[in-house]
């Protein structure tokens, strides 16, 4: 199993949880912080399987605009990719 955490501007946070939910991916969204003086961003956490990462990296990367539509204030989505040991849901 793996984890998926997509850290992202909020203004594109909707649009990927939205593409990932109607691809029937389970997301968890929560607002955080990146830096001093930075604006909302959110994380977007997604646990799967192994053979779905490449699907749900997809689903993510085609929500993020071309690095030409971006303005200098704006930072790319940083993904982290983590092996999940183990996973209960109660």
């Amino acid at each position: 199993m793996k984890m998926i955490f997509a850290i992202m501007p909020t203004s594109l946070s909707e649009q990927a949880s939205k593409s990932l939910l109607d691809s029937q991916f389970r997301v968890t969204k929560f607002a955080s912080t990146a830096g001093f003086f930075t604006g909302g961003t959110t994380t977007l956490m997604i646990g799967l399987d192994e053979d779905k990462v490449e699907t749900g990296l997809a689903l993510i990367r085609e929500q993020i605009p071309a690095s030409e539509e971006l303005d200098s204030a704006h930072f790319r989505v940083t993904i982290y990719v983590l092996n999940v040991k183990d996973f209960d849901r109660v």
